[in-house]
């Protein structure tokens, strides 16, 4: 395995990848953060690169090309794992949507991430498709050894069996229980008919005591009702009484007055 370069080293490596073979004062001007460095600092950069292996040096004349030795799969796929572990605790869904939102996606690049969103799906499915097909024939397996072991404890029953056949005499007692099913078909026809009559009693019975309550309730009813209404036309005679009284009163006393003054005179 290849030693893991540090994140300045993967931009000059990214820079490889992207450009090919290329010279340091190349790789110094197209670094990706875009920092203003010494052009010291980058080939200390590149020189520690080819001390890991990571890049060889190619002589041309007098300047000198770098390229490197690994695939971008490679080296990235470790730094991934890294920063996957240490910055989302290993979930790849999260930093999958932290590096989309991170910027942009040109055409090109969301066309490249749907074929491998794609790509995973085709090789998930593939993984259950063998599962199944590896769960089935060990569930056959064991079809056929409970069959087998049911055969073996069914085999000694047979063989008893058609002993059992040989040594018993022909059946003569058929047609006497054909007759007695007969026998016993009318008999139960009679129950069944005997049970509806009584069932059908039993209803009207019901009906006739529901009807008979309907009709009380009803008598009732109109009963109160009545009772109510005499109650009311007692109450309006007992307040027109005394209105009849006072009238006839008022009457009375012009005639007692003047009765009064004649017994005076």
């Amino acid at each position: 395995m290849p030693s893991h370069p540090s994140n300045l080293e993967l931009q000059a490596l990214s820079v490889l990848w992207h450009e090919g073979p290329s010279t340091v004062n190349v790789v110094h001007g197209a670094l990706p953060d875009g920092r203003q460095r010494a052009y010291t600092t980058v080939l200390s950069v590149m020189q520690s690169l080819e001390r890991k292996k990571l890049v060889k040096r190619i002589r041309s004349g007098r300047a000198h090309t770098y390229e490197p030795a690994f695939s971008q799969e490679i080296i990235v796929r470790r730094a991934t794992d890294d920063f996957i572990t240490n910055a989302f605790g290993g979930r790849l869904g999260e930093a999958v949507l932290a590096t989309l939102s991170a910027g942009s996606l040109t055409p090109e690049e969301k066309t490249n991430i749907e074929r491998e969103l794609q790509r995973h799906k085709t090789m998930a499915a593939k993984k259950t498709v063998k599962k199944k097909s590896a769960a089935k024939p060990a569930k056959k397996s064991v079809k056929k050894v409970a069959k087998k072991a049911s055969a073996k404890k069914a085999a000694p029953k047979k063989a008893v069996k058609k002993a059992a056949k040989k040594k018993a005499p022909a059946k003569k007692k058929a047609p006497a229980r054909k007759a007695a099913v007969k026998k016993k078909a009318p008999a139960k026809k009679a129950a069944k008919k005997a049970a509806k009559k009584k069932v059908v009693k039993r209803a009207k019975k019901v009906a006739k005591k529901a009807t008979r309550k309907v009709v009380a309730k009803k008598a009732t009813k109109k009963a109160a009702k009545k009772a109510t209404k005499k109650k009311v036309a007692k109450k309006k005679v007992a307040k027109k009484a005394p209105a009849k009284k006072k009238a006839v009163a008022k009457k009375k006393a012009p005639a007692k007055k003047a009765a009064k003054r004649a017994k005076k005179k």
